[in-house]
């Protein structure tokens, strides 16, 4: 009897070491994706194995977020840390340096040819996210980083990124039906900031202008700039501008005065929702793209 309860107790020990018990990922490494939009799709290659979490939370705006000393202990705790790269994350710099400590970092978008900011040449466009194409990247990226930080998982990790990168084909090309949808003549983007480059180049849609100059959305455009944007509009016929719930309208409340154009705010960029109707990358891309059509149609 003896013997046996010290075998359990054996096997116990050994159950409580594993740092990757796949029934019980509270006991696993930590996890964490800069945005709920990257926690999700590395939620869905880590499976049950690993759990994923979010550093923003719902709806923040990665341009202006203001960090918490919440996520200097949260960065000081992972194991892991999930990026989208391309220099989107500015406003972790000061988390990383005051959480201090060594993790494993991935960077979801390596290896994509990135766009340069419209207005600034030296400035490169970090949305890349916004083709689904180029989260399959994301996705074999994240999946590589798993497979090298616990390579015990690496036949799940690759089952989960296949059935996932399934998923993001059978979106592209929903995403191709409902464009077909819209006149190829009133296929004409106009955002509060460069944003929809990567989904445009993907779908044939043109770019008229933005509110703001420049990828990020935490920035103030000059009289003249407002001008200009109002007079590309009214020579192209841009029946729309389109925002992120996150912005402010004011700007292209003031844009619409003088063109007569629908203001459309409720966009899901940057950041899934707590529920519909962008709970997940999916769902956001969906819901995104039904908006756009609906007023573009």
């Amino acid at each position: 009897m003896m013997i046996r309860k010290l075998f359990l107790l054996f096997i116990l020990i050994l159950s409580a070491c594993s740092p990757l018990a796949a029934d019980s990922p509270e006991n696993g490494p930590v996890v964490v994706a800069s945005t709920t939009f990257l926690a999700d799709i590395a939620q869905n290659v880590a499976g049950d194995r690993i759990q994923v979490e979010s550093l923003l939370p719902f709806g923040a705006d990665a341009h202006s977020y203001q960090p918490i000393p919440q996520d200097v202990a949260k960065i000081a705790d992972s194991d892991l840390l999930i990026v989208n790269g391309a220099e989107y994350e500015h406003f972790l710099e000061n988390i990383i340096e005051s959480a201090g400590g060594e993790r494993t970092v991935v960077e979801a978008s390596a290896g994509l040819s990135v766009r340069m900011d419209a207005e600034n040449e030296h400035g490169v466009d970090p949305h890349l996210w916004l083709d689904p194409n180029n989260v399959i990247t994301y996705v074999e990226n994240i999946r590589d980083g798993f497979v090298k930080f616990d390579p015990e998982g690496a036949d799940v990790y690759a089952a989960n990124a296949v059935a996932y990168i399934e998923q993001l084909l059978g979106l592209d090309n929903w995403i191709t039906d409902q464009v077909e949808s819209i006149p190829v003549e009133r296929r004409l983007l106009v955002t509060n900031h460069d944003s929809l480059g990567y989904f445009a180049e993907r779908y044939g849609f043109t770019v008229i202008g933005t509110v703001v100059e420049g990828t990020s959305s935490n920035a103030a455009p000059s009289a003249q700039q407002m001008a200009a944007l109002i007079d590309k509009i009214k020579a192209s016929g841009a029946p729309a501008v389109f925002l992120d719930a996150a912005e402010s309208s004011t700007l292209a409340n003031q844009v619409a005065s003088d063109t007569g154009v629908t203001v459309v705010t409720d966009l899901h960029l940057g950041s899934l929702t707590d529920g519909p109707p962008a709970g997940t990358y999916i769902d956001l891309m969906k819901h995104n793209v039904s908006r756009i059509v609906e007023a573009l149609k």
